[in-house]
């Protein structure tokens, strides 16, 4: 046994192979899984976020996976505070618990605290969420870089939450959004092991490729078309939903679907990609890499920390 909590962070960006080496890990440690997916938690959402398959979860118990509705939205603040009342719980019987995921706001919210943002005005948000309709988003990230092109380069750009959320902040306290970033982390009563994997891009891109085709097969259109009623809420902006609601409503064919479902998915595992470099504490593994580094820690997690 040791002392110290250690919450082992697994990151990297969709289809890089996570599930697996967490499901191995969580059974070499004897412990539980939280998930860090700011979409898998919706449990309206299944085949369109590649949310792991009770047979993938391998008997591991995992956390925020079908815990809430999308009728219940979840924001980064919100996690946190739900995430480190269910560590807290989590570390009194274990050492060790592992947060995995994809949604790098929520997981840097867990390990370091969320920015300090100033408030805004009801009426400002409003007006950027009109603009969103009428303008396009194009149209707000082209401000966003003019306003704030530190937070532009690392910003999911194509998630219109995160730019009007940023746009807000700098029109309201004409600063830039990324001048309100922590500089500090907050105080946790745990230490965090920064594990990102990766994949050569080509093979990473084979790997989303495939995972589309299975979706597909596994049912996704018919997916989306029982969400048809919900996809103005903001779980359903997303890639893997907003590409078929066009094409329930006839604006593209079949082919073109499939076209974007893929093309878009790629471009967000790039954008994942890019924020975890950012960040610059990740040590990053290759995928040949993985069974040594998960013997190693199951063996002295301690020799992890920094």
């Amino acid at each position: 046994m040791i002392n110290l909590k250690i919450l082992l962070v697994i990151v990297g960006p969709t289809a890089v192979g996570k599930t697996s080496l967490c499901v191995e890990l969580a059974k070499r440690l004897q412990t539980d899984i939280v998930s860090a997916d700011s979409r898998q938690l919706y449990r309206e959402l299944n085949i369109g976020t590649a949310k792991p398959l009770p047979e993938e979860m391998g008997g591991i118990p995992h956390h925020f996976i079908n815990s809430h509705s999308i009728q219940d939205p979840v924001n980064a603040g919100r996690y946190e505070r739900e995430c480190l009342a269910v560590l807290a719980e989590l570390f009194e019987k274990k050492d060790v618990v592992i947060l995995s995921g994809g949604t790098g706001l929520y997981i840097n919210a867990v390990c370091n605290g969320l920015d300090d943002l100033p408030p805004v005005e009801p009426a400002l948000r409003q007006q950027l969420v009109d603009r969103l309709k009428q303008e396009g988003l194009a149209s707000l990230q082209e401000e966003l870089r003019r306003l704030d092109p530190v937070y532009a380069k690392t910003a999911d750009l194509q998630n219109p939450i995160r730019v009007t959320r940023a746009l807000e902040v700098c029109l309201s306290s004409g600063a830039p959004f990324s001048s309100f970033r922590r500089q500090q982390p907050a105080e946790r009563p745990f230490q965090s092991v920064l594990i990102a994997l990766d994949r050569p891009r080509e093979e990473l891109y084979a790997r989303i490729d495939a995972r589309m085709d299975a979706m597909l097969w596994a049912g996704l259109v018919d997916e989306v078309c029982s969400l048809l009623p919900y996809q103005h809420l903001p779980a359903l902006q997303t890639v893997g939903y907003q590409e078929v609601f066009p094409y329930l409503a006839h604006k593209y064919g079949y082919d073109e679907m499939v076209r974007l479902l893929k093309r878009n998915s790629r471009r967000y595992a790039k954008r994942q990609l890019t924020w975890f470099r950012n960040q610059g504490n990740y040590r990053w593994l290759k995928a040949e890499e993985v069974e040594a580094m998960a013997n190693d820690f199951s063996h002295n997690p301690t020799a992890f920390l920094l």
